[in-house]
């Protein structure tokens, strides 16, 4: 496999795995063509690799800043702004993970303790509702805590040993 069908395959298979960690296609597939090249790229150079447009780009790149993992750049000389990807693999699993905390685990929590605050006398069914939604709310509060404990680490093998149980 030659290098230019090499780094296409793993731009287009890293934005279809965006999905899985809650960010569109392109703007996992600008995250994956900063993340592989050895300098930082200008939005024209992201444009015109990815063939997409001047807004697209420019929405996901404010997207991924927004994430923690891609960083603005300036070359002196240079009017033109350039972008380079988080280089440190267990930052960027650390960045991501806490991210979709905050985006989905969150939210998740306020909702389950929003429900469960139900009135449990009305009917069995509401009971076991009750029942369900808080044992669901302990679970998930447990999981997001320990997984903001592994955030905070800075241990590299914290992060293997996570990355290894995921896969």
């Amino acid at each position: 496999m030659k290098f230019i069908e090499a780094k296409s395959k793993f731009i287009q298979t890293w934005g279809a795995l965006g999905s899985q960690w809650g960010i569109n296609k392109t703007m996992a597939q600008i995250h994956a063509l900063l993340m592989i090249s050895p300098e930082a790229l200008s939005m024209e150079d992201i444009m015109e690799e990815l063939q997409i447009s001047r807004g697209n780009t420019s929405m996901n790149l404010r997207s991924l800043m927004e994430w923690g993992i891609v960083f603005k750049e300036y070359k002196p000389g240079e009017r033109k702004e350039f972008f380079s990807a988080e280089g440190n693999i267990d930052e960027l699993a650390r960045k991501i993970a806490k991210e979709r905390s905050r985006r989905e685990i969150k939210p998740t929590l306020r909702v389950l303790k929003d429900i469960s605050a139900i009135d449990a006398e009305e009917s069995t069914k509401a009971a076991h509702f009750k029942a369900k939604t808080e044992e669901l709310y302990d679970f998930v509060s447990r999981a997001d805590n320990m997984l903001e404990k592994i955030i905070d680490q800075k241990e590299n093998w914290i992060t293997k040993t996570i990355l290894k149980l995921m896969g």
